[in-house]
């Protein structure tokens, strides 16, 4: 696996969870670490302290494009440089059919998952392409496949796939590389849902999703560090001849029929 010394990373949605998880490995791989997110992402930061990381936490709203320019800012002023840019931050917009959806829930799930690495590339590529570094996209197997009640998060992440494409044309002449990994089942709990369902919903939450990753080929959910791993290698030299890559981290469930009930 390469190394990141010497490096600069920024990882938005950083305060639980898979982006936890990546900034984690990646000041484990020698980077110095930006975190930014919406939530507290305290147990972040003393995590990185405690293991004696350089690392600086932004709050930031990815929506609000003042915010993201100010956290570019930040990252700029505290270390000189930008290598890597992470967009993980996300929402899932709850489980409805489309006709029941709400408008203000579905400008919310495209403006944090895709307005969100818009924004965050768009003010960090300038940086990226004097590194000649990278933008990594954190997408899902929602934004390969149609999905059950998932109208919102299906569409902001099929086209952050697609932008993640997009991008590797424009900028791979500058030396840029992008490229996204969709996780599968993953064992984390995306904006706290499960302390807003109460006990007993979040336990039927979790039986529920843990029934249908066993249906996958490799039978589990993923932990938030094979995740991590996926992107530390991305991240890294040792992919040096990778872009537009569009990478399922998923247990093998985008490569089979779901067998699940209806």
């Amino acid at each position: 696996m390469g190394g990141l010394q010497g490096r600069v990373v920024l990882v938005t949605g950083a305060a639980s969870g898979i982006g936890q998880a990546i900034a984690l490995q990646m000041a484990g791989a020698g980077a110095r670490v930006v975190i930014a997110d919406v939530q507290d992402a305290q147990v972040t930061m003393n995590l990185l302290e405690a293991a004696g990381h350089e690392v600086r936490w932004v709050p930031c709203d990815v929506a609000d494009a003042r915010q993201v320019q100010q956290l570019v800012e930040v990252a700029m002023t505290a270390f000189g440089q930008l290598d890597v840019l992470v967009n993980n931050a996300g929402i899932s917009g709850g489980a409805r059919l489309l006709h029941e959806l709400d408008e203000d829930t579905w400008d919310q799930v495209i403006n944090v998952n895709l307005r969100g690495p818009f924004l965050c590339a768009k003010y960090a590529l300038p940086h990226l392409m004097r590194s000649r570094g990278v933008i990594l996209n954190i997408a899902s197997t929602y934004g390969l496949i149609g999905a059950p009640l998932a109208p919102a998060y299906c569409a902001s992440k099929g086209a952050l796939v697609n932008l993640t494409r997009q991008l590797a044309v424009d900028y791979g002449p500058f030396g840029v590389r992008v490229n996204a990994i969709c996780p599968g089942y993953v064992d984390t709990d995306m904006g706290g849902n499960r302390a807003r369902l109460g006990p007993e919903l979040a336990a039927a939450a979790q039986a529920k999703r843990e029934a249908n990753a066993a249906l996958q080929p490799l039978g589990r959910q993923a932990h938030v560090d094979e995740i991590a791993r996926a992107a530390l290698f991305l991240a890294s030299d040792a992919s040096s001849f990778m872009t537009g890559a569009i990478v399922p981290v998923d247990g093998g469930c985008t490569s089979t029929f779901y067998h699940g009930s209806r």
